[in-house]
């Protein structure tokens, strides 16, 4: 999820504290071993009395007989908590609340929802009755990750968790090392990208049962391949969130966000509860589920006065508590990822979050492949420089971050971003395409409808073979022409305005000033947009298809052969980039105290031939040694004679660790 809008920059320092585990959950059913009873919470303070409802049904006509239980203010919790405590409560047993006698709503922090968001919670067995084939796995190092950003309900044409889990193999195969799943919790209707969730405790139903969610992750596992999970804190879905009815305190109204209201997250009263809810919420998907790391959306949008504060107490929690669990065995890898705007790189550090998902570099790899310039792509698109693109695009593959302090022509002159020149290359999360640069879209184009096959090549050779962790979008690696389209269905209420406001966001450019081509964007709230959306796993056995995965294999293998070595090696590395004849960019990087070189890319990102100059006394004198090219044969890596770089072609040098 992106942010068009500038925003007020967040403070930038942090209360000093301890990383404290959490001490059990309030949110959600918890059951009593000891004793065989189940307490229910709530945190209502609008309200003035709440009660539980237990469904039920007795009688040969099987009449429901439903159990409504009177809860109490609860000392121990924030002012406005009400609970009971009752006995006889099994998994499968459906619940609600009811709020002063007219109002019933599901739990906030249910753990299912079999009927959509406007039914009855269900109570699901704990994560320790899980039979797991892997009990002792402990994930892998961040500097292996090679992720593939997947929407369950899209990646194959049953949508679902049962049906993913079919898929691994290929995965696996790939010399893909981890998944990370676009948003899970409970949104309303049959279809959605995930961020309209309003129960963020509830994987979808529409996917499947929480078992079918712990048996695909159990499946990876088993193939050694870790899980992630895209997790939004910054807002709750339009349709479906009671929250409003009986909790408004929770709710920032002075704090506007593209999607509604800010939300409160700071450390006193409704904060406090808010701030509590998400924390045990990240807890619990690592923990219950056993995800391997979690990805924030959009963290730019949180409340400015609280977002540093915020996300370092949930960094530090989630890692004491992850640790507290690994006791007495080894210590679990768990990976932390942002998406942030504002390029905030004093968040990316040990025991905080592993990286950021690097819109920079994306901008860059797609104004030089495609000469787009409209929208944010401006700002990485100069009229007087034909290779201002490319520039971007070295400074991000060199020091991280494109914008570190620098101002933005598209956010009106503000200064963006903190100096990242000195963060490890595995900080940054490098990528072509993922859902929101194809969704985003009018018509959800992937570049492989939009750049040669010849610069997606080079590209791709970029993207992998440089040293910051790389991720690719479901289907990529085949380079598949499905388009990823935006799809909801919030129901008759809001549906209209979606598509409305769809059509609204494009109205603005030149390419849609005529009012057909305007009517022809896809109707995001259709099943016709989500069956377009859905890969074609039948294509994979075309000639096209399987070139692409040979070449994705391969460049993965030599990642893993020689990248690999190199970031697990402890080394401090630093990166520098120069561009000749305005096309041929050269990245290279050496370790930072003795200046040893490690790794260099050069790669010619143009349709023409350009001349080769004279090597570099660095890359000579380096020690360096070939090891791939794009055009074998025909480039310095292979034959120091060639005079002329072919079009978009790349070759890389690579060092040994020592």
């Amino acid at each position: 999820m992106t942010l068009s809008a500038s925003m007020q920059k967040p403070a930038t320092q942090s209360k000093s504290r301890l990383s404290v585990p959490l001490d059990g959950y309030w949110f959600g059913p918890q059951r009593h071993a000891a004793t065989g009873q189940t307490t229910f919470g709530l945190y209502a303070p609008n309200a003035h009395h709440v009660s539980l409802v237990l469904d039920g049904s007795s009688g040969a006509d099987s009449q429901r007989v439903d159990v409504q239980v009177a809860m109490t203010a609860d000392a121990s919790r924030p002012a406005g908590w009400f609970s009971a405590t009752v006995a006889q409560v099994e998994p499968g047993q459906s619940y609600g609340f009811v709020i002063d006698d007219e109002l019933r709503v599901p739990d906030p922090a249910s753990r299912w929802q079999p009927d959509d968001v406007h039914c009855g919670s269900v109570v699901v067995a704990s994560a320790d009755a899980y039979p797991w084939h892997c009990p002792d796995w402990q994930g892998r190092p961040f500097e292996e990750a090679v992720i593939m950003e997947v929407h369950v309900g899209t990646a194959t044409p049953e949508g679902t968790f049962a049906a993913l889990q079919q898929k691994l193999d290929y995965y696996a195969d790939l010399g893909v090392t981890a998944l990370e799943l676009m948003p899970l919790a409970d949104f309303p209707g049959p279809y959605n990208w995930g961020y309209d969730g309003v129960l963020p405790f509830a994987p979808d139903s529409t996917y499947g049962t929480p078992d079918d969610l712990r048996a695909l992750i159990d499946a990876a596992h088993q193939r050694g391949l870790m899980m992630y999970l895209d997790v939004v804190y910054n807002h709750f879905g339009p349709e479906g969130n009671y929250m409003y009815g009986y909790a408004a305190k929770l709710f920032n109204r002075r704090q506007k966000t593209p999607w509604g209201d800010g939300l409160q997250l700071g450390r006193d009263g409704a904060g406090q509860v808010l701030r509590r809810m998400f924390i045990e919420n990240a807890c619990y998907w690592l923990c219950d589920y056993r995800f391997d790391g979690l990805r924030l959306d959009a963290v730019h949008a949180l409340d400015p006065a609280v977002q540093v504060d915020f996300l370092t107490d949930l960094a530090l929690t989630v890692r004491a508590t992850v640790a507290r669990q690994s006791a007495g065995g080894s210590p679990r890898h768990v990976h932390l990822m942002l998406e942030n705007d504002f390029n905030q790189a004093s968040l990316l550090s040990p025991g905080l979050y592993n990286a950021q998902w690097n819109d920079d570099a994306h901008h860059a790899f797609h104004v030089t492949l495609t000469g787009e310039c409209d929208g944010y792509y401006a700002d990485y698109h100069h009229a007087t420089s034909s290779a201002s693109g490319m520039a971007h695009l070295g400074r991000c593959l060199a020091e991280g971050f494109a914008y570190q302090g620098e101002p933005s022509p598209f956010r009106q002159g503000e200064d963006r971003g903190e100096a990242s020149q000195t963060l490890p290359p595995t900080a940054f999360i490098n990528f072509l395409q993922n859902h929101d640069q194809i969704g985003n879209r009018a018509f959800g184009d992937r570049l492989s409808t939009l750049a040669s096959e010849a610069a997606r090549h080079a590209a791709m050779a970029l993207l992998l073979l440089s040293p910051a962790i790389p991720m690719l979008f479901m289907g990529e690696a085949w380079q598949a022409e499905t388009p990823f389209l935006f799809f909801c269905d919030l129901g008759p209420h809001l549906n209209p305005k979606i598509v409305k406001g769809r059509r609204n966001e494009f109205a603005h450019f030149a390419a849609f000033a005529d009012q057909a081509m305007l009517k022809a964007i896809p109707d995001p709230t259709v099943r016709q947009t989500v069956d377009r959306s859905t890969l074609n796993w039948q294509a994979l056995d075309e000639p096209g298809p399987q070139n692409w995965l040979r070449r994705v294999r391969q460049l993965l293998a030599l990642r893993r052969q020689a990248i690999w070595p190199l970031l697990k090696s402890g080394l401090a590395m630093s990166g520098r980039w120069t561009i000749a004849h305005q096309t041929v960019l050269t990245v290279s990087w050496h370790e930072t105290e003795s200046g040893r070189p490690l790794w260099t890319l050069v790669a010619n990102l143009s349709d023409a031939l350009v001349p080769v100059d004279a090597e570099p006394a660095w890359i000579k004198a380096s020690g360096l040694k070939p090891l791939y090219s794009t055009h074998p044969g025909q480039t310095p890596v292979d034959d120091p004679a060639v005079v002329s770089w072919p079009a978009w072609a790349v070759a890389v040098w690579a060092g040994e660790v020592s």
